[in-house]
């Protein structure tokens, strides 16, 4: 039997749809101030209309919302991955690494972030960057121990504060990018950086 061919336009899923907005707030937050970015910009950006846009998520916020979800997992998923190296010492040059070329792959990840916390008081979405940060801080403090305990940093490093200069080191590669206009610059720089962030770990007094 001969299938009628048609034209209609195939309905998408919720978790399509919902996972569609999310790519296009992100590739419009790269062009853009988040600030700026309205639930229509988002709706033209995926082919849908306005309402359709309520229909998957319950608010604007709810969609920055599943951005941090996405950008938490996608994240996370690369850096742990890239934990995975032979010692303590090669996994973080990794993590560092896989860090800097997220950010290149998706510069608008920085923009949302960095809007969010210019705002005063807590929010639902500057509580989902605390818990990424969270969880970034421990994969971090997990390798620096493990460093430690095979002898390649000081024994009496300071886990905490290393710690904050790793994660602050990128921070200062984003604005410099974003400032310069040039993001994928940070892969230029950041070997550069990372050696001067690993000098002050590595010692020939380690115990």
């Amino acid at each position: 039997m001969k299938l009628k061919v048609t034209d209609k336009p195939v309905k998408q899923t919720t978790e399509l749809r919902q996972a569609g907005l999310v790519a296009a707030a992100l590739q419009l937050a790269a062009q853009r101030s988040p600030a700026d970015i309205t639930t229509t910009d988002l709706a033209q950006a995926v082919g849908i209309t306005q309402g359709a846009v309520f229909r998957h998520f319950p608010s604007k916020e709810a969609i920055w919302l599943a951005v941090l979800d996405w950008v938490t997992s996608t994240l996370m998923t690369r850096l742990h991955t890239a934990a995975t190296q032979a010692s303590a010492l090669d996994a973080l040059k990794a993590v560092f690494t896989a860090h800097v070329e997220f950010v290149v792959a998706h510069p608008g990840v920085p923009r949302i972030i960095f809007q969010e916390l210019q705002h005063t008081g807590d929010t639902p979405v500057k509580a989902r960057v605390r818990a990424l940060m969270g969880q970034y801080r421990q994969l971090l403090t997990c390798l620096m121990h493990r460093a430690k305990e095979e002898k390649t940093i000081a024994h009496d490093a300071d886990i905490a504060s290393a710690s904050v200069l790793f994660i602050g080191s990128i921070q200062g590669l984003v604005m410099q990018s974003m400032l310069s206009g040039h993001v994928a610059g940070m892969a230029e720089l950041a070997p550069g950086v990372y050696a001067h962030f690993q000098r002050g770990l590595l010692t020939g007094t380690a115990a």
